[in-house]
């Protein structure tokens, strides 16, 4: 079985969704923990389903993030999921990890990421660039910001009459599907 820990930094939609597959017995895999790099409803879903949780202030500890993320994980988890983890890694830590950290990023990659590209920014620059269609992408996180190798995609279309909400919505949805899947594929070996 599969052991993950989840980094989040918000509500932590895709962690519930997570956790709802691994409940239906549709996803092997255990949470080992959750880390979040600030005070967030998402560690509150990690608490109230019996989840290890830490909060590493990412104000106190700067660039030692990566390191005390590292010292928490190393030996007990096979695959990190960024589930909506704003800070970025060093790239010691994304070398060390290279290919057992995912991230999940609502747009479709390499359009509309990089740094400062979050949350609902991003669907505000879709909408203003005139896109038809965006989605989400899970990707393997490497020393870049959005840059790694692409595991899956899936578009949405963007309709005339789309907000940036209207359209964080429907991607949302899809994330939802879509990072499960992903880590379902690399506890099978996919």
């Amino acid at each position: 079985m599969l052991n993950i820990a989840v980094l989040v930094s918000g509500g932590g939609s895709n962690f519930q969704a997570i956790i709802d597959k691994i409940n239906d017995g549709k996803l092997p895999c255990k949470i080992d923990c959750v880390i979040a790099d600030r005070k967030c409803y998402g560690l509150e879903r990690g608490s109230s389903n019996g989840i290890k949780t830490y909060l590493l202030d990412r104000k106190e500890l700067k660039k030692n993030l990566s390191k005390e993320i590292d010292t928490i994980l190393e030996g007990k988890v096979d695959l990190i999921v960024l589930a909506g983890f704003l800070s970025i890694l060093d790239s010691e830590f994304t070398k060390k990890w290279s290919k057992k950290i995912i991230n999940i990023h609502p747009s479709l990659l390499p359009k509309f990421g990089g740094p400062g590209m979050y949350g609902i920014k991003i669907h505000q620059a879709v909408i203003a660039a005139g896109e038809k269609e965006s989605g989400c992408t899970v990707h393997y996180v490497d020393a870049g910001v959005d840059t790694g190798e692409i595991i899956y995609q899936e578009k949405v279309s963007v309709l005339e009459n789309d907000t940036p909400e209207t359209l964080q919505k429907k991607v949302l949805e899809i994330e939802h599907r879509l990072l499960p899947q992903a880590i379902m594929d690399i506890a099978e070996g996919n």
